[in-house]
């Protein structure tokens, strides 16, 4: 059995430093995706939480913050039990701002864990499209 990843890449009209900020910083997070306490960073614990209900929703460790090109983190989510998957980002520079790439590995397996991978491949859209609107002015 292969393993099960999910692969998005999005083009944006911002500088990389920019965007990455869109990754790590509370403030930036909050507008796209759910807000952590303190800034991402390597070495440090994952905690994400609701923007309206504050929540603890995502939890894990950060594994690498190169900042502006790559950051990595393990993740997981209550309906994911006691499994651990790996969500990966990638910044590039293209001619008028940023290709960003998500691998989220490691998730569940089988038919019983497919409406999970459904629900995450369902998620990463929306909130990149939100990512996408927040950076370009359109929300």
């Amino acid at each position: 059995m292969t393993d099960t990843t999910l692969n998005k890449t999005i083009y944006l009209k911002a500088p990389r430093e920019l965007v990455w900020d869109y990754l790590t910083q509370p403030e930036h997070l909050a507008k796209w995706f759910h807000a952590p306490k303190t800034p991402i960073a390597a070495g440090e614990k994952l905690e994400m939480f609701g923007t309206t209900s504050g929540d603890l929703l995502i939890w894990g460790d950060v594994i690498k913050a190169q900042k502006p090109d790559y950051l990595e983190y393990t993740f997981t989510v209550g309906p994911m039990g006691d499994a651990v998957s790996t969500v990966k980002w990638a910044l590039s520079d293209v001619p008028g701002g940023t290709q960003l790439s998500l691998t989220h590995e490691g998730l569940p397996q089988g038919a019983e864990a497919f409406g999970l991978t459904l629900a995450l491949d369902k998620g990463w859209d929306d909130h990149l499209m939100q990512m996408r609107g927040a950076l370009h002015g359109d929300n």
